[in-house]
């Protein structure tokens, strides 16, 4: 597997393997003592997969609070997303910033979202699939999350505004300026040591 830094060094690109012939091909996504080697620790107690019918859904920026946050391991089995971590880790050089990349079956990528990040998503293709091993149960009281075109974060979505298509949910999540984030730098790197 091949590790591709990010700008933000605590989320990484994950290339696996794929071994192809006549008969398709064969591909070790996930195999914990690799990542630990590569500096990814997480123990994953919950797979999650979500299809999206239309291209343009947007989901997230979501992530948990303490004591059920989550690290994610997200690939795409079908189709194609923009994918959105933003650091939201108080104390951190990089607070406020995010990083993206576009996550395909096609280019069979990975990426690495660790706890203290909010995590969101494009679809750029109908008919997406993505799949994401997570670090953290699900908890509704501890789901949270920000207002994905927020313009102090600054990203920029591979659709407009008027054409995202997004959960209630979604459309009335708060701004970054009035968020007063749980999740401390410094406490979060003892953590991972």
């Amino acid at each position: 597997m091949q590790i591709i830094d990010t700008d933000i060094k605590d989320v990484k690109i994950l290339e696996p393997k794929k071994f192809g012939d006549h008969r398709g091909f064969f591909s070790e996504t996930y195999n914990q003592k690799v990542l630990e080697d590569l500096g990814i620790k997480g123990n994953f107690c919950q797979d999650n997969h979500s299809f999206s019918a239309d291209k343009n859904t947007v989901r997230g920026l979501h992530f948990q609070t303490p004591p059920f946050a989550q690290g994610k391991l997200i690939r795409v089995t079908k189709g194609a997303i923009f994918d959105v971590a933003v650091d939201i880790r108080k104390g951190s050089p990089t607070f406020g910033k995010h990083v993206t990349a576009e996550i395909a079956a096609d280019n069979w990528r990975q990426i690495w979202v660790p706890e203290g990040f909010a995590h969101g998503l494009c679809t750029l293709t109908p008919d997406t699939e993505v799949l994401y091993k997570v670090t953290g149960f699900y908890s509704p009281d501890h789901d949270k999350g920000l207002l994905w075109s927020d313009k102090n974060i600054g990203i920029k979505w591979p659709v407009k505004q008027d054409e995202a298509i997004l959960s209630e949910k979604d459309l009335a999540q708060p701004l970054f300026e009035t968020f007063d984030s749980p999740f401390i730098y410094g406490d979060m790197i003892e953590k991972a040591a």
